[in-house]
């Protein structure tokens, strides 16, 4: 093992006692870093005391992964920055530009420990505890957005107008299913007794039950209980007034 490599192991045994599991390896291939070496990622959230006391989840999380150079510490680490929650993209290339400045000005000493906490530093300046509650009410305010629906207000004016407007349309429609005939015919008026008498409908014929039963398919009558009660007397002397006649 060459100096440069024990140097890289010695930093990562440091980084993964002081970051615990703010400290993983991760593959070279999720690492956004153009190399086959191992590659680490360091979690980072800004500075806030009160967020350290309690469990919840920090609104702002930086991914910085690094992958030591055949060189390093003499020659400047591979370095990338990701947002894990909360950081706009162009904040992200202004830290990453700030933090290969800062590891070319720390060659020939281990710097990710370092470089970690100058990240911390500029998130709690950007991403303070102000801006991460602004970034969690944004957040929350998406998930709870409800889409009211515009419209004009229902009031009992309104729904009267509306009722009176829907029965005409379902009207028309009904009447545009009916066949023409059944609206353009006038209705058969009912005959009284007495009326169905005077017409002659009445003369004694005879008929056989076969002629009975055409002349009620071919001709149907409502009669009506209450007409021939009206016009009882009526009808008797009109019919034996027409029989006395025919005699004579």
């Amino acid at each position: 093992m060459t100096e440069y490599k024990e140097e890289q192991e010695m930093e990562i045994e440091a980084l993964e006692s002081i970051l615990a599991d703010d400290f993983k390896e991760i593959h070279s291939s999720e690492s956004g870093l153009n190399t086959s070496n191992r590659c680490f990622q360091i979690t980072v959230t800004p500075q806030d005391d009160d967020l350290e006391e309690s469990s919840s989840i920090p609104p702002v999380q930086l991914g910085l992964v690094f992958s030591h150079t055949e060189n390093y510490p003499d020659e400047a680490p591979l370095l990338d920055v990701k947002s894990i929650r909360g950081i706009h993209v162009g904040d992200l290339t202004i830290l990453k530009e700030k933090l290969e400045q800062e590891a070319t000005e720390n060659l020939g000493m281990a710097m990710m420990y370092t470089l970690a906490s100058s990240a911390k530093d500029w998130l709690s300046e950007h991403y303070g505890q102000d801006d991460g509650d602004d970034y969690a009410e944004e957040e929350a305010a998406k998930e709870d957005e409800v889409i009211v629906p515009h419209g004009e207000p229902v009031t009992l004016e309104t729904f009267v107008a509306w009722r009176e407007r829907y029965e005409a349309e379902l009207a028309l429609e009904r009447a545009k299913l009916m066949p023409e005939s059944a609206l353009t015919a006038p209705k058969e008026k009912k005959l009284t007794g007495r009326q169905w008498f005077e017409s002659g409908k009445a003369r004694g014929t005879v008929v056989t039950a076969d002629q009975e039963s055409e002349d009620e398919d071919d001709e149907d009558i409502d009669f009506e209980d209450e007409d021939f009660e009206d016009d009882e007397e009526d009808m008797l002397e009109h019919y034996l007034a027409e029989k006395s006649d025919a005699r004579a």
